[in-house]
């Protein structure tokens, strides 16, 4: 069992403290299925990169812009979005933390 919101608060603190203001974690790893926590502080970006199969993003904590090619979508805590199927970026609109969960195989 895994207790989301101290996840959240640890790696936002670790965070700070990191020159690059990110902290991850990967709590669920079965198969194919990934789970990660992200940490990013205020106006820290996770740069563009290519999207696994499936993919979801659910805001923890704070306010977030995942960036494509198809547009931007800001998420704020409590929301979930799919990923699209393009290369993305995250940015952090204030500290922020965020469950991502992808699928990178099928079968």
């Amino acid at each position: 069992m895994q207790d989301l919101a101290a996840l959240a608060e640890e790696h936002l603190a670790k965070a700070r403290l990191a020159s690059h203001g990110r902290s991850a974690h990967l709590i669920v790893h079965d198969g194919a299925l990934r789970q990660s926590v992200i940490a990013l502080t205020s106006d820290s970006e996770l740069d563009e990169h290519n999207t696994p199969l499936s993919a979801t993003l659910q805001v923890l904590r704070g306010h977030v812009r995942l960036t494509s090619n198809s547009g931007n979508k800001e998420l704020r805590a409590g929301e979930l979005c799919e990923i699209p199927k393009e290369r993305h970026g995250l940015l952090a609109l204030e500290d922020s933390a965020v469950l991502l969960t992808a699928v990178t195989a099928i079968g």
